[in-house]
This record gives C-alpha cells, structure tokens and sequence, in this order.
C-alpha cells in the first residue's frame, strides 16, 4: 500500500483558527516590528528556524517571519514580509508589504478590530485588511 501525503489537507488544518491580515507599509520589516512592539506591547523577533523558502524560475527566495506568542496562551502572532527580490509570497497579493497571520486560541473580531486600529496608528502604514481564505489562493506558501 502506498501512501501520499494530503498537502491540502495539510494547510487546510495549519489555517484552522486562524486570521490573516494584509498590511501596505513604507517601511523594512525589522522597523515595522520594532515599531508594533513599542507602540502595542507586542515582543516580536525574528525566527530563521521558520523562514520560507520558495525556489522559483530556478532562483532561490527568502522571506523572513517574525513572530510572538502571547505569554500563558496559545496564541501565537506571525509577520511574513510578502515581497523578496520581485518575487511574492502571495502574488495575488502583491499590494500586501506584509502578511500578519494570528493562530491559536479564539481571536474575536473585537481583539480583531482593536489590533487593526493599533497597526493603523503605526507611522508608514498605509493600509491594513482582513484576507479570508477563500481568497488566498496560495496558502500553502505561508506554511512553515
């Protein structure tokens, strides 16, 4: 009996309780960390162990996450930069500087609503928006 792996069903479990939020920014992803760390409390750092790696036209591209989990619960913060060298994390998202992925314990859409007016409030930030999954065509790149 041969067994194959279900990378569908894979990334369908990875995006089970979770939000995704797209996030237009005029600034390097370490500054826009740094920022939402001093002005929402937050304590994000970058983890290699977890960056992305996609190989495409033969080329090799980075793309670093930071991340943060809140003490004495199981939900975790995760910032993806989307765009490495003309090559796009999301392409159907490539307005999208960032890509700030929540996962874990529940998030109600008032914790939601109340992070998105934060993150407004960040200098550079352009834009910020709720992507639902039915509209992320290429999930499976966020999967670590």
């Amino acid at each position: 009996m041969k067994l194959k792996l279900n990378i569908d069903e894979l990334t369908d479990d990875f995006f089970e309780d979770t939000r995704l939020l797209g996030i237009t920014a005029t600034t390097k992803s370490y500054r826009f960390c740094w920022a939402i760390n001093n002005m929402i409390g937050f304590n994000f750092r970058l983890n290699p162990d977890i960056e992305i790696h996609l190989q495409k036209k033969g080329r090799q591209y980075f793309f670093p996450v930071y991340q943060f989990t809140v003490p004495n619960t199981d939900l975790h913060h995760f910032i993806y930069h989307n765009q490495y060298d003309g090559e796009y994390l999301l392409p159907e998202f490539k307005h999208m500087d960032f890509l700030w992925l929540v996962k874990g314990d529940c998030f109600p859409d008032e914790d939601c609503y109340n992070l998105i007016q934060s993150v407004k409030k960040i200098n550079g930030v352009q834009l910020i928006a709720e992507l639902t999954n039915e509209h992320i065509k290429n999930k499976g790149n966020l999967v670590f």
